[in-house]
This record gives C-alpha cells, structure tokens and sequence, in this order.
C-alpha cells in the first residue's frame, strides 16, 4: 500500500504534463528540442578549421611529390608522369626536388585547407540543425553551394601560399640563370612583396578561386552526398560502419575526386601558367589575365592542354581527398563526437 502511493505521488514530469495539457503540437516541439539537446549545439567554427588544418597537413606530408609533378608537367614539357618524376628526381633530389615547397604545402593548409573544410563542415552542421539533425533532407544543391562558399574563401585568402607553393614547386627546372631560389615559403613572400609588390601574391586569385569554388563543391558535395547514400545503402554494413566505415570513404572520396578534377583541371592549367609566368624588365607580363592565358594556351597547343597534367593531378587529388576527408571526419568524430562530412 506504502509502495502504491509513493508510485502515485511521484512527480510528474514536466514534459509528460506539458505534453498532456497542449497536445500533439507541443510535443513535436519538445521532440525537436530533445533532438538538439543530444546533439549538444554546434561545434565551434574555429575548432573545425583547425582540426580540417591538422588533417590536410598530414595529406599534404603524403601528396606533396605529386603536387610537384603536376605543376611541373602543367608549365614543362615532359613525356609523362613517370618520366617527369624521375627527371625531378634526377636533377634535384627529393628535399629540392620532390618536396620543394612543402613549407608551402604546409601553410597552405592553414590558409586554404582549414576553410575549406572547416567552413563547409560548420555549414553543413548548421543545416543538420535547421532539418532537426536529419541529413538526408539537405539537397545536393544545397551541399554544392556549400562548398563553393568554403571553396571560394578558402582559396582567396590561401592564393599567397598557392603561389609560393607553384613557384617553389617549379623552380628547380627553370635555367639556372632564371632560379629564384627561395629558401623557405616566408623568404619567398617577402621577396614577392619586396620586389614585385603585395598584390603580386595573389597573382592568379582569379582562376585559384573559380577553380577552388569548383573543385570543393565538387568534392565535398558529392562526398557527402555520397557518404549518405553509402551509409543507407546496407552494403558497408549498419550505418556504413563495417571496418570503421573507412572502406566507405574510401569510395566515396575516390568517386568525388574524379569528377572534381575533370571539372578543375582546365583553371588549375591557367592558374600554374599565371603563377609562374616570367614578368619581363619592362614589367610586362605574358598573359594580362585569365582569358587570355586560356586563348593563348589552346591557340599554341590545343584544347587538350586544358587537361595537361590530368593524371598526377587525379593521383594527387584522389589520396589527398581519401586521407584529409577521411581524416577530418575521424579526428572531429574523436574531439567532438560529431562527424565533419
């Protein structure tokens, strides 16, 4: 009898009370306010762009040699990927050579690669918000203009990185008398700044940005939209989580990469030629923009030039995206508890 009253005089709680005296509608609301409670609010845009910096850091550390063939192949005539590797290799080594401007590779990824997927993870987290945490009600649409945002900041503010990235890249296979030599991606900034002016860093912002703006709403997007599908599919187990779910980035990032550099490559050619091209005494420069560096390269070598440099860039592009997606997703999943993409 004790018992049976104690169970009667129990507090009611305030939800079920609430629920009973509004009805249905208050309780939808109360489920949507649960629904964010476990979530726990947004994570910090600031701590995703460091965790993205940190992941695109440890890509680049593996990616960079490919990098280095690719703008080398996109400014010299080389027979093919192999061959311009070994003659990079031959002429000067791996720390000159191959790795030349990793310092470059490096800052860029804070500039660059911290924006980019930092803010394209925020902005995707806040439209999981707004659908009441359901991912599968953002559009594809709208995950492509997501990552063009983060894709179109990211590079602007990251075109000084990228140009110190081109020209130390390439350095080594202009004539000795033409070497710049820089020694480090600051010493290469400020001799840019000193010699040629500020806005000389930005050289190329134009096609960096179109390019970025394609290339990571084409990667991300459709990694994203891909991940989902993925995920719902079955065939990587519940949730996509069979081996740790990295068999299903691996796929879901390869697919994005392919179709991300048939989209890039052609402003990826502008950008490295308007990067690199020699400024005579005069001041004159070779191409005095974007469509006319595009006119003078197909003119001089055919529209397949737009596409020069295709497979080291797919290579590059392919572990770069499997490594930084892959890793920004699991290092925010360990911090936060919440994923990236």
């Amino acid at each position: 009898m004790n018992n049976s009253n104690k169970d009667n005089n129990r507090e009611v709680p305030l939800a079920t009370m609430h629920s009973a005296a509004t009805g249905n509608s208050s309780s939808q609301n109360l489920s949507t306010i649960a629904v964010k409670s476990s979530q726990g609010g947004a994570v910090p845009l600031p701590t995703r762009m460091v965790l993205s910096a940190v992941a695109g850091m440890g890509a680049a550390t593996f990616c960079h040699p490919l990098d280095v063939v690719r703008v080398q192949m996109q400014n010299f005539h080389y027979r093919g990927t192999a061959h311009a590797a070994v003659s990079i290799y031959q002429n000067a080594g791996l720390a000159n050579g191959l790795y030349a401007g990793i310092s470059a590779a490096y800052l860029r990824q804070w500039l660059y690669g911290s924006c980019r997927m930092g803010i394209y993870s925020y902005l995707l987290e806040q439209a999981k918000l707004r659908n009441n945490g359901n991912a599968s009600d953002i559009s594809f649409a709208q995950k492509l203009a997501m990552g063009s945002v983060s894709g179109g900041i990211g590079s602007f503010v990251g075109t000084p990185s990228e140009v110190a990235l081109v020209r130390m890249s390439a350095d080594s296979k202009l004539p000795l008398a033409e070497r710049r030599n820089y020694t480090s991606v600051y010493n290469c900034l400020s001799r840019i700044s000193q010699e040629e002016g500020v806005t000389k860093m930005w050289r190329g912002a134009a096609p960096t940005v179109v390019r970025a703006t394609l290339l990571s709403s084409c990667s991300l997007a459709i990694t994203s939209q891909s991940k989902s599908y993925l995920s719902e599919s079955g065939w990587f187990g519940p949730n996509g989580q069979w081996l740790g779910g990295y068999p299903m980035m691996l796929c879901a990032t390869l697919f994005s990469s392919f179709w991300a550099n048939i989209v890039s490559n052609p402003f990826d050619v502008i950008k490295s030629r308007m990067q690199q091209m020699p400024i005579s005494a005069d001041g004159t420069a070779l191409y005095n923009g974007m469509g006319d560096c595009f006119r003078k390269s197909v003119r001089a070598e055919g529209p397949m030039v737009l596409w020069a440099g295709f497979t080291p860039a797919f290579v590059k592009l392919a572990p770069y995206s499997i490594i930084s997606l892959t890793l920004a997703d699991k290092l925010t999943k360990a911090v936060t508890g919440k994923d990236a993409l």
